[in-house]
């Protein structure tokens, strides 16, 4: 098992891509290789370090070879997943933990040094990218009360967004520059598919950069 100091990472594989026609976002192929892939390639974790949060048959994403966590609160997005994660790396003995959105083929390598220490979220052009962040594990309790607070108001859906419990907290926001393009591009529909598809083969032929 890992120790406290190595980079958990969850990536958050929820989204229900309804303007890919259901498809499923992680899974798309971007240069015949799935986003997942190109995520895991990027930010190459060690092993035991990083699982899936992800609802529904666990079973597509077996040929990863990754656990894959299940949301406990249904029907509230993006933050029962990060608290499922969190419970995760806690279970692991984690002092942080990493979140990726899974429809995001370019994130920077190095990230969670570039976010470290926690709290901290990515900035980039401007844009909270309030999925891609490094959270202080300790965390979950708080995030836990927050949603029972909700559910006993009502569950006010504008307070299930990641960014007011992130900023009620007081995460601390990392600048990205997002040149030549956004880092944390991510692909939501046919046209982000297509561009990321332009993205990739851009990069691949771009020359290398001459010896420093």
């Amino acid at each position: 098992m890992p120790g406290q100091d190595a980079v958990f990472t969850v990536i958050l594989c929820g989204g229900e891509a309804r303007r890919l026609g259901g498809l499923d976002k992680t899974l798309i192929e971007i240069g015949g290789i799935p986003i997942l892939s190109h995520i895991l390639a990027r930010l190459q974790p060690a092993a035991g370090s990083v699982a899936i949060s992800a609802n529904g048959n666990p079973g597509r994403f077996e040929p990863f070879g990754l656990p894959v966590i299940r949301d406990r609160h249904a029907g509230i997005g993006p933050l029962a997943g990060l608290l499922r994660a969190l419970e995760w790396a806690a279970d692991l003995g984690a002092a942080s933990l990493l979140t990726v959105p899974g429809d995001t083929p370019f994130v920077p390598e190095r990230l969670a040094q570039a976010l470290s220490p926690a709290p901290s979220v990515a900035v980039s052009g401007g844009r909270r990218h309030h999925l891609v962040a490094l959270w202080p594990v300790s965390w979950r309790g708080a995030l836990e009360r927050h949603l029972h607070a909700l559910d006993a108001a009502g569950g006010a859906r504008r307070g299930y967004g990641v960014r007011a419990f992130a900023e009620a907290m007081g995460i601390r926001l990392v600048e990205f520059p997002a040149v030549p393009f956004d880092p944390f591009f991510n692909v939501n529909t046919p046209e982000d598919r297509a561009e990321a598809e332009r993205l990739f083969t851009a990069r691949r032929c771009a020359p290398a950069p001459p010896p420093g």
